[in-house]
């Protein structure tokens, strides 16, 4: 009988590796018919009239006229770097932000610090709420998704459960960064992709918006995302975090590594911005091309 494989460690511990065939996990997430518990992801929850308008003014995403439903967004420092990620579900009296491991507590206690006179009530809500990936058709989100009580999962009528290899392939391929893995302490949203996505670009100010927009209308962010071909004659796959080197120097850095069951051996990149589509790179020694 297959013994199921947990994480460890990383932004997914707790979390299931694998069902014992990546493969079918991944076709079943082309497919549709796939579902994934990520009960191990923290919940924050945002409760109060103010919610909205009190967010849209913190984060690079356009809240105040938000209708409800599920998007994404951001909390950059003043000088524009990432400093939070997270999805956010509003059901019309909480806002739920959905973060990685270890995330929540820091989150919060920024959240806390700029309550000021607002009408708004900041909790850790990951003991009440579980974020379900549910079957469907992947949106730009990596959902469609579903939050649930805590230990309630719906019944999927023989759906596949799914787990983070399978996911994970399947972001890498669609270039959706991840904070920890494709930033560093100096990401901005330009870099990664994120603009007119977790970033709205027509709101008002928020903390860091000055850099994004500058950035933005010169249209020269100093990295760039890429996705990577590596030579899967090698039976080991870099690290996060290992060097992306073209003629023997540094250019930027490796995030997520995943194996998908089409392309074969990927991985997400951070490069610098003159680093060309058809360089010759290497990646911890194996050999890689930008897709």
């Amino acid at each position: 009988m297959f013994k199921l494989l947990q994480i460890t460690e990383g932004p997914d511990r707790g979390a299931t590796l694998h069902f014992g065939d990546p493969i079918k996990e991944q076709k079943a997430l082309v497919a549709g018919t796939a579902w994934a518990d990520l009960s191990h992801l923290e919940i924050v929850a945002v409760k109060g009239v103010d919610r909205l308008r009190w967010l849209h003014d913190l984060t690079t995403q356009h809240l105040e006229s938000f209708s409800g439903g599920w998007t994404s967004g951001l909390i950059l420092d003043h000088l524009g770097h990432i400093e939070h990620q997270f999805l956010i579900f509003d059901d019309g009296e909480t806002a739920w932000l959905i973060v990685d491991v270890d995330r929540a507590a820091p989150l919060i206690e920024y959240l806390n610090k700029m309550r000021f006179t607002m009408r708004v009530e900041v909790r850790d809500a990951s003991s009440e709420k579980s974020l379900i990936r549910v079957p469907g058709p992947t949106d730009d989100l990596g959902g469609p998704f579903q939050l649930v009580d805590r230990g309630a999962i719906p019944d999927f009528n023989g759906a596949t459960q799914v787990g983070i290899w399978a996911l994970e392939a399947m972001r890498v391929e669609a270039m959706r960064p991840r904070i920890g893995l494709e930033t560093d302490h100096k990401s901005i949203p330009n870099e990664i992709g994120l603009l007119n996505k977790s970033v709205h670009l027509n709101k008002g100010c928020y903390r860091g918006q000055e850099t994004v927009a500058k950035v933005n209308n010169l249209g020269q962010p100093p990295r760039k995302l890429v996705l990577l071909h590596l030579d899967g004659s090698d039976v080991d796959l870099p690290a996060i975090g290992a060097h992306i080197e073209r003629d023997g120097i540094k250019v930027g850095f490796v995030g997520t590594v995943a194996r998908h069951y089409e392309l074969g051996n990927i991985a997400l990149g951070i490069v610098k911005r003159n680093v060309e589509a058809d360089s010759a790179l290497t990646v911890a020694g194996i050999a890689a091309k930008i897709n």
